[in-house]
């Protein structure tokens, strides 16, 4: 879904479920899905605000991983312009 945020920003808001195929061999969300899923909603994000523009990954500032997800949980996200 693409939104406006209440200062006129827009962003798009995306949910997943935590599937079987997507937990590591300890029963949690195993990481590089999760950052698969930042990366695909963003550009997504970046290519709706910039219709007709190509756009890579260069790089994430800070991922952390701040406890374990488990199956059946639903992840809600949340993309907006970070840059004025």
């Amino acid at each position: 879904m693409h939104f406006k945020t209440p200062w006129g920003k827009p962003f798009v808001e995306s949910y997943k479920v935590v599937r079987p195929e997507h937990l590591n061999h300890f029963g949690y969300l195993f990481g590089g899905f999760l950052l698969k899923w930042v990366d695909e909603i963003s550009w997504i994000a970046a290519s709706r605000d910039y219709p007709g523009c190509s756009f890579v990954t260069v790089t994430m500032d800070k991922v952390e991983f701040r406890r374990g997800v488990h199956q059946g949980t639903v992840l809600r996200f949340d993309a907006r312009e970070s840059r004025p």
